[in-house]
């Protein structure tokens, strides 16, 4: 643990370099809110926060720069964060007109979140296949074409549309629909359900149909959904052009991004910064994660990546902010 004094000065190196990308001297920190004592003294405890690994200078004349122990430091002590006004003004706005399908929002939701922080956003869906059946229809669209619609509790809408091979009338199609409801409500779409039959061959033949329809879908598309805003946001973050082109291959693919989000928090983290992201090409990065809820189950991840001099204060508060308010509209409905 750092006293008062190394930790005011470690917090204002992280602070002035996160604004300037640029080695910090002693006589700049010396005059950081909440430092107060002489250049002489900031320059003997900057030596000790160096020998002790917080701190290091890239070249012996220039001031010094935070490392990774540095920057845990600093996050760790960070305490509560909140958007500017305007920035939550942003995300309230952006959920209150919120509509469409799950997946129109959930790419919408990467995208505000790459805004808020000037990072790459990255939102993901939990796989339709862990999701509760809520509610299912069937509509009559023609004597011989049904809609079946299913609403999930990650916020998914289910559409197949049924060809009949007789016509049926609107009366039978309520009767499939109320039936395949109690079987289908509480849960998943890829769970074995037992259908008892109702005894009218036309009934028990769409309901058939209908549940057969939604888990053939599911059979063939159980992955994730992965969602990243702001890839363009890279390019400026980083000056090496082989980090770049590197994190721009992560993010590339999905099946890595999931994996990554997920090891993060499977280890207790909400910041994984550099090497604790447990992948080589993104030692200069850090990753901010968080999941989101739906009525109350965990239904997905969200998080921005940017570099390990990243203003963690405000990627925080966006993170916690935008998990908060998409699990609540994805709750609503």
């Amino acid at each position: 643990m750092l006293d008062e004094r190394k930790a005011a000065i470690l917090r204002a190196v992280v602070e002035e370099y996160i604004s300037t990308a640029q080695p910090v001297g002693s006589g700049r920190v010396a005059r950081a809110r909440g430092v107060e004592v002489s250049s002489a003294t900031v320059r003997n405890e900057m030596v000790v926060l160096e020998q002790e690994g917080y701190l290091q200078q890239p070249h012996t004349s220039a001031g010094r720069i935070p490392t990774e122990k540095g920057y845990r430091q600093f996050v760790d002590h960070l305490g509560d964060s909140a958007l500017d006004l305007g920035g939550a003004q942003q995300v309230r706005t952006f959920f209150d007109r919120a509509h469409g399908e799950l997946e129109e929002m959930l790419s919408d939701t990467s995208r505000l979140l790459a805004d808020l922080t000037s990072y790459a956003a990255v939102v993901v869906g939990a796989p339709t296949e862990q999701a509760i059946v809520r509610s299912v229809q069937l509509v009559a669209l023609a004597p011989q074409v049904v809609l079946a619609v299913a609403v999930l509790a990650n916020g998914t809408i289910e559409k197949h549309t049924i060809e009949l091979s007789a016509a049926i009338d609107d009366e039978a199609v309520a009767r499939a629909s109320s039936h395949l409801a109690s079987t289908l409500i509480g849960h998943t779409l890829v769970e074995h359900v037992a259908l008892d039959g109702t005894g009218v061959v036309a009934i028990d033949s769409l309901v058939a149909d209908a549940l057969g329809a939604f888990q053939a879908a599911h059979r063939e598309s159980g992955a994730d959904q992965v969602y990243v805003g702001g890839a363009s946001r890279v390019v400026a973050a980083f000056d090496a052009v082989d980090t770049v082109s590197q994190v721009l291959t992560i993010l590339e693919q999905q099946l890595v991004v999931v994996s990554l989000l997920r090891d993060v928090l499977d280890r207790g983290l909400s910041v994984a910064i550099g090497s604790e992201t447990g992948m080589e090409p993104l030692a200069a990065c850090s990753l901010i994660v968080a999941p989101y809820e739906v009525d109350g189950e965990a239904a997905g991840t969200i998080g921005v990546l940017g570099p390990t001099r990243m203003d963690y204060s405000r990627a925080l508060a966006a993170v916690a902010l935008v998990s908060q308010d998409l699990g609540r509209r994805l709750t609503e409905g």
